[in-house]
């Protein structure tokens, strides 16, 4: 269930437990928050809580499912797992729980960032079965004008389609920021629509990129986002040779794919080969990469390959100029736009 559909499902019913859990910490907060809010109003007045750390023992989950209420008739359970892992003792716990749920409580477990292998365990299963599973995933640069357009009109705002963009622009990346701004917003504007204008006025900067928004960008042919990012990532002290990675690692994939077309050979072929060598190009990657195999040839990204090598040698200092002007340029190179005619 997404952050988004919890309010209405807790409007018509309570289930035995919920797993809140991801690395957007705002959704995930917030989630919480309307869990525990609708759990008192159903009467579950008491709350106890259990926070995973080394050395946890999980008996005392089992032990305080046992208890009964001292001073309430329904009680809210609250397990902390944060980036713990439960491991065996508490994959065990856990599916004994979500096999046989405490009669008067509900249980709230969250934890940080499942990999893709924890949520395929029996554990994850067993509580997905029983209860309801909210997972709080950062939200993609696609998707944040609506987000932002959403969370502006549930705080009565009227905001116009270019407000909305240059706020997702200003607060890119950084949903906490982008909630302050709106709750801001929502103070300064009153009845008024919400206009660039009052946007420009009222919201700072607080766009936090990372270095595969970089790489995402290139790849999708947006050569302005592609400096504004690195711009961003400069002046959050980013180091160079990791926006050069991620670079370089997208590179080599599509120096295959683009060998592969010379060759009449099909994608599929490729991504098969990186797989064989624990190389995963993943399914939601792979448009971005084919979009960007549409307007280079194999000469296009050997020569962006050997920029990267270029970036390298000057970020270790055996080559002169600035890493991050070479970083631009081969960004938007394979972005589709070429700051010199000579250029790479």
């Amino acid at each position: 269930m997404r952050p988004e559909q919890l309010a209405a499902h807790l409007r018509k019913t309570l289930a035995p437990l919920y797993l809140v859990f991801g690395e957007e910490t705002l959704l995930a907060q917030e989630s919480a928050d309307t869990l525990r809010a609708a759990a008192r109003e159903r009467g579950h007045a008491e709350r106890e809580c259990l926070t995973v750390d080394a050395g946890f023992d999980w008996n005392a989950l089992r032990q305080l499912a046992a208890s009964p209420s001292l001073f309430a008739n329904r009680r809210l359970l609250e397990l902390r797992l944060g980036n713990a892992k439960p491991g065996d003792a508490g994959a065990k716990a856990l599916s004994e729980y979500a096999a046989r749920p405490a009669d008067d409580a509900v249980l709230l477990v969250t934890a940080g960032k499942l990999d893709w292998n924890t949520q395929k365990s029996r554990w994850f299963a067993a509580l997905d079965a029983t209860g309801v599973v909210v997972p709080a995933a950062p939200v993609e640069s696609g998707q944040l004008p609506v987000w932002i357009e959403r969370r502006l009109r549930e705080r009565g705002l009227k905001p116009t389609p270019e407000a909305v963009l240059l706020l997702g622009e200003r607060v890119e990346g950084n949903l906490l920021a982008a909630a302050q701004e709106i709750e801001k917003l929502a103070l300064l504007a009153g009845d008024q629509p919400l206009t660039v204008d009052r946007v420009l006025a009222a919201v700072g900067d607080s766009s936090r990129y990372s270095i595969y928004d970089f790489v995402d960008a290139a790849l999708r042919g947006q050569p302005e986002r592609v400096a504004r990012i690195l711009n961003g990532l400069r002046g959050e002290g980013v180091e160079p040779v990791l926006a050069n990675w991620a670079l370089h690692r997208e590179l080599r994939v599509l120096n295959a794919l683009a060998f592969a077309r010379d060759q009449r050979q099909p994608p599929e072929t490729v991504f098969a080969a990186f797989a064989a060598r624990k190389e995963i190009v993943w399914d939601k990657r792979k448009p971005s990469l084919l979009q960007a195999l549409q307007r280079l040839t194999l000469a296009d990204c050997r020569s962006l390959l050997d920029a990267c090598a270029r970036t390298d040698r000057a970020i270790k200092g055996i080559e002169p100029g600035s890493p991050w002007d070479a970083l631009l340029m081969a960004g938007l190179r394979l972005a589709g736009r070429r700051l010199l005619p000579d250029e790479l």
